[in-house]
């Protein structure tokens, strides 16, 4: 059944999550009219309540596009559904039961989900979508850092970009020779298919090998490898990696510290500037062609529209635009 909320109430408590926005360049889609999108929550108890004017889309179950995408982006595919759907986070759990980075896009061409918010795809998602002649329309709503992690007891607190992708070749193999201790490193990697792994190869890594990691050295979930580093054979002997909001804003370094590159260290405004190193672009993607009616077109333009970038923002990612919410 459709619940109807006020409109205006909704709107005001995005609006309010942060300060005024910094318009930046936009990415190359038109902008969405994001009032034609009638918001809803149950964390708010307005004192009236309004019918949606003319015009204006409501999302329901029935209508509500199937959302995957990247492992980092769950926090913020609930709080999207929680509120539009005027539901709890926990009732909408069910709504986003991710499949991770590679899958998600697999899940899009084939049929199986409306709408991603997810990493860049590895190339092999480029060679499976050319196969299968499908178009998507993809925007970058959100950016985030690749970002080191190792234990709060490491004294190494930076490292260089030549330092690291000799770590991860193999020809650096203790920390006393980036400063640290006489300690053999030990670095993690993720699965071939996580996102973050795509990211290391094509923001570090380059042209250069990764060093082929022992079974053990390879974590499957994000959080298995924080959780990992932080405590691998109570030592400061481990590294690794992850993106900046899954290490950061969802506290999963605890007993760890996140490395500065070349000197910069990694936070909302140093991403944003793109004065920290390794930054890669979070994308919202819809396949192409899609009518201005259709949900999954609708929920695309709203996350790029101000009311969405205050929620990507109030959510602890980095939005494209200035709007606050995120340190």
């Amino acid at each position: 059944m459709k619940k109807w909320f006020a409109g205006a109430m909704a709107l005001l408590l995005l609006l309010s999550l942060a300060a005024c926005a910094k318009p930046v360049e936009q990415p190359k889609t038109e902008q969405p009219q994001a009032e034609n999108v009638q918001p809803q929550t149950e964390n708010v108890q307005p004192q009236t309540q309004s019918a949606p004017q003319d015009g204006q889309f409501v999302f329901t179950r029935e209508n509500f596009p199937r959302l995957n995408g990247s492992t980092a982006m769950v926090p913020l595919g609930q709080a999207i559904a929680s509120v539009l759907l005027g539901e709890t986070r926990e009732e909408v759990a069910d709504l986003t039961n991710f499949s991770r980075t590679t899958q998600s896009y697999r899940e899009l061409m084939r049929g199986d989900a409306d709408l991603l918010i997810s990493g860049a795809p590895p190339e092999s998602i480029y060679e499976e979508k050319k196969e299968l002649g499908f178009e998507w329309e993809i925007s970058t709503f959100a950016v985030d850092g690749l970002v080191f992690v190792v234990n709060e007891n490491n004294p190494v607190d930076s490292l260089t970009v030549e330092q690291i992708q000799k770590i991860y070749s193999g020809e650096i193999t203790n920390w006393s020779e980036v400063g640290g201790d006489d300690v053999d490193i030990v670095p993690f990697q993720r699965n071939e298919e996580a996102g973050s792994q795509t990211a290391m190869k094509k923001l570090v890594m380059g042209d250069i090998p990764l060093m082929e990691a022992p079974a053990e050295y390879v974590s499957g979930a994000m959080s298995d490898l924080v959780k990992v580093v932080a405590s691998y054979s109570d030592s400061a002997a481990a590294i690794g990696y992850t993106v900046y909001y899954y290490a950061h804003d969802m506290k999963m370094a605890e007993g760890l510290k996140l490395l500065a590159v070349n000197g910069v260290q990694p936070s909302a405004e140093t991403i944003r500037s793109r004065d920290y190193p390794f930054i890669n672009d979070s994308y919202v993607v819809i396949k192409a062609g899609l009518p201005d009616d259709a949900p999954a077109k609708i929920l695309y333009n709203w996350v790029m529209s101000e009311e969405g970038q205050r929620l990507v923002a109030h959510e602890g990612y980095v939005s494209i635009t200035d709007v606050g919410g995120a340190s």
